[in-house]
């Protein structure tokens, strides 16, 4: 896999760029574009991906509880990666990222998969996710801070208008569960939060400490940091009674599709569009969420969801550059 492009981050990390060992050949197509077409469709299975998680870490956390259901999710994710990334000779790498990859796992996916098994306690699922459309904006700050990035023009446009589609959605999106008070459905909410900035800050970290690096290897050592992580809170909660057989498939299917195959996608979007562009993803996540529900929960699909989604879609193509248009300048005056 060739190294993050130049092209689409704005300011690059030396990390980043071709070594100085690489022939021409190669810094010319660790230099070249990288099309939308490339990355596209890795978006769009991401997000269907993701958008499936919440009805599992619901069904999950129900029995297993929040520590355990998402220790039990990262440690089958990365049964299910570390044969693969052995198999094909990540191994080397993956010893020599290990500090970065296992600590970029804490924040990608140990304390965020954590908080959100909390919130789902709590609240449903459609809120949950729409929540975590906020992924972006947190993304957003936290690579202002770091690499000193500010998003401009249209790509701007773009996260107000995906942001906006999400509070439209959230206005009118499912709530709390039936006894549910005030004070935990604030918390789940500030639990929500706290797991998008999370997000933020490990796709930061990627970039800055694992550009360059295959995405199997990050992807394989993020879901073993977050398990070594997880382990000993999990132990200590484990539940008396042994969860039931759809317990174990929900975490199973979060573990193998929504965490393995999930993971390897979202970090090679990374080094092909960037992270502001790979959490935009997250504008996906609840319309997809939404569906499922609808789908397997029974879940009404009203026409101010289908306006909604039709809103944060628009947003997400703008925010990702896949459509782009020029903001008017005031001209200098003579």
């Amino acid at each position: 896999m060739t190294t993050t492009n130049n092209n689409i981050a704005a300011k690059p990390t030396a990390s980043m760029a071709p070594t100085a060992s690489a022939t021409p050949a190669t810094a010319a197509k660790a230099a070249a574009p990288v099309a939308p077409s490339a990355w596209l469709i890795d978006l769009v299975l991401l997000g269907a991906l993701w958008g499936a998680s919440f009805l599992f870490m619901r069904i999950g956390a129900a029995e297993f509880g929040a520590l355990p259901a998402a220790a039990v999710r990262v440690a089958i994710a990365a049964l299910f990666l570390l044969p693969i990334a052995l198999l094909r000779g990540q191994g080397p790498s993956l010893a020599k990222h290990w500090k970065a990859s296992f600590s970029v796992g804490v924040f990608n996916s140990g304390m965020p998969f954590a908080l959100f098994c909390f919130a789902l306690l709590t609240i449903n699922t459609g809120l949950a996710a729409v929540l975590n459309a906020t992924t972006p904006m947190f993304g957003a700050l936290v690579a202002w801070a770091w690499f000193r990035e500010r998003p401009a023009g249209s790509r701007i446009v773009g996260l107000v208008i995906g942001f906006a589609g999400v509070a439209m959605l959230a206005s009118r999106s499912a709530g709390l569960h039936a006894g549910a008070s005030g004070h935990a459905a604030l918390w789940a909410v500030l639990a929500c939060l706290g797991a998008c900035l999370c997000y933020g800050i490990s796709a930061s970290a990627a970039r800055a400490h694992l550009g360059g690096v295959p995405a199997l290897t990050t992807a394989t050592g993020s879901q073993i940091g977050a398990t070594l992580f997880l382990a000993i809170p999990a132990i200590w909660l484990w539940p008396a009674q042994m969860p039931s057989m759809r317990a174990w498939l929900a975490l199973l299917a979060l573990g193998v599709a929504c965490t393995g195959v999930a993971y390897i996608l979202f970090f090679r979007l990374i080094e092909r569009a960037g992270p502001a562009r790979a959490l935009t993803v997250t504008f996906l996540v609840p319309v997809f969420a939404l569906f499922y529900g609808a789908v397997f929960l029974g879940e009404s699909i009203t026409q101010w969801m289908l306006i909604c989604a039709a809103v944060i879609v628009c947003g997400v193509a703008l925010s990702t550059g896949i459509v782009k248009f020029n903001l008017p300048r005031s001209k200098a005056s003579a």
